[in-house]
């Protein structure tokens, strides 16, 4: 396996200038500090909820009267706790406030030289514009734009530029190797930087391949390579190449039926461009293995994709979480402005301080945008601010039933609604939204809970399903949605 600096040791070395960017943009007069304690209920019921609910570990929750702000619960709401993915609705409004509902990546083919005869006498350079939603489909459609100018053949280099956007191998150094949720970015991404791992018995032989898989195109790729070996353990093993991920399986693990995975890949812009080479043939197009440029593109474009727009990004970003999404959004906002950007750090930085002058929050810690990273911190208080006065993420989350407490059967409850965005990390469970009672009444709430102690006790190659998580998680989502049944109960009038 590789071997990869902690995302620790990488944020002592940069904890200065994270400091400094969100205090660049702090609020010019100081905000009334939130109220301490906690604000017990007509009847105390959700203290003797929390207290049954086997949760170990920190519960803190706030809940307001989305119009006045007035609080109307909340527990320990001050306590800076992991937000998990429920991030990914701080970094919805970061977009929509910075880029616009209608902002669209676009990916871009640049061609430098004269086409005689169908020959491109230079370069051909696929540029990435930040682009995390891009799929093998949408490079089969900007190929055969390509070969409409006019081109079969090239000269020169086929090219990757992937520099719109600072470039990693992956989003936190603290997780598994293996898991698909924690891939590479940067400005040159495809299939959400994961290939496609499937094995098919025959007999006494496995078939395996790895495919750049999208609905239409599915095309087999060099850049991330597997080998079955004979082993009891581990089930995965990977080891970075110069050009190319490289896998080994233990074969014993696939068993006798078809099966299939999604693996991340640490090679996205050489992916992306291995990718458009294979369907570029289809097209009559033949091109070479690619380079990855270290300079600007030059030349004229010769063919352009364009993606959804923000809003239809931001929506498939909620619905599936999809991490990759969330710090290509995030990135591209923190450099609306021209500002250089050297790192996810500091772009999550730099959304603190955002928020801390749209909505007057304090001492938050952003460390990236999609909540994947353990060092990420904010107050359900600040949380439920953010959600409150914030505009546009209530449509991007999901409808969430709410349990009716008077019955047995799991039915909701009569006349009450409620959207949400869920967070979950390793005994890490987090809720945020918005519920409508009976009457109307519009409440926002936020609900983080943590056992941050035995989080950071597992070791990396177990947190992937460390034992014990999934029961945890379990008691912590039951929990969450009895509460969210005795507000819909207390707070149905104002």
């Amino acid at each position: 396996m590789t071997s990869t600096p902690s995302r620790r040791a990488i944020l002592t070395g940069l904890a200065a200038t994270a400091g400094h960017a969100a205090l660049a943009e702090a609020p010019l007069s100081t905000m009334r500090p939130p109220p301490r304690g906690v604000v017990t209920p007509r009847d105390g019921r959700t203290n003797e909820l929390v207290a049954k609910s086997g949760v170990v570990g920190a519960v803190t929750f706030a809940v307001a009267d989305a119009q006045t702000g007035e609080i109307l619960d909340m527990r320990q709401q001050g306590r800076p706790m992991p937000p998990a993915s429920t991030l990914k609705a701080v970094t919805s409004l970061y977009a929509l406030d910075r880029l616009g509902a209608d902002f669209r990546f676009e990916t871009r083919v640049f061609a430098d030289g004269e086409i005689v005869d169908g020959e491109l006498k230079g370069d051909l350079c696929l540029v990435g514009g930040g682009d995390p939603t891009l799929t093998s489909d949408a490079l089969a459609d900007l190929s055969k734009v390509v070969a409409e100018a006019g081109i079969s053949r090239i000269s020169g280099r086929f090219l990757v530029w992937a520099d719109a956007l600072p470039r990693a191998d992956r989003i936190d150094a603290d997780q598994p190797e293996v898991v698909a949720y924690n891939p590479s970015y940067g400005g040159l991404n495809l299939n959400f930087n994961r290939v496609h791992f499937e094995w098919i018995p025959e007999g006494e032989k496995i078939n395996i391949t790895m495919q750049a898989r999208s609905l239409r195109y599915s095309p087999e790729t060099n850049v991330a390579r597997m080998q079955m070996v004979d082993r009891s353990s581990p089930v995965y093993e990977y080891r970075k190449g110069m050009t190319a991920d490289y896998w080994s399986v233990a074969r014993g693990s696939l068993g006798k039926k078809a099966g299939a995975r999604w693996l991340p890949v640490r090679f996205p812009a050489l992916y992306a461009g291995d990718a458009f080479r294979s369907v570029a043939r289809l097209n009559g197009l033949k091109l070479p293995f690619p380079q990855v440029s270290q300079t600007a593109p030059v030349g004229r474009v010769v063919g352009a994709a364009p993606s959804d727009a923000l809003d239809q990004i931001l929506t498939g970003m909620m619905r599936y979480s999809t991490n990759i999404t969330a710090e290509a959004v995030g990135m591209t906002s923190s450099l609306v402005n021209d500002v250089p950007l050297g790192n996810l750090v500091g772009s999550g930085s730099r959304m603190a301080g955002w928020a801390e002058t749209q909505f007057g929050t304090r001492r938050m810690t952003f460390r990236d945008h999609s909540g994947l990273g353990y060092d990420s911190e904010i107050s359900a208080r600040d949380m439920l601010e953010i959600l409150r006065q914030g505009e546009g993420v209530e449509p991007l989350m999901k409808s969430l039933s709410v349990p009716d407490p008077n019955r047995t059967d799991g039915k909701p409850m009569a006349g009450v609604s409620a959207v949400a965005k869920t967070g979950t990390l390793n005994f890490v469970s987090a809720l945020v939204g918005y519920m409508y009672t009976k009457s109307g009444r519009r409440l926002v709430f936020a609900i983080l809970t943590a056992d941050k102690q035995r989080r950071d006790s597992i070791p990396t190659e177990q947190r992937e399903r460390p034992p014990g998580s999934r029961t945890w998680a379990n008691r912590s989502r039951r929990l969450q949605k009895r509460l969210l049944s005795e507000w819909a109960r207390q707070f149905e009038r104002s």
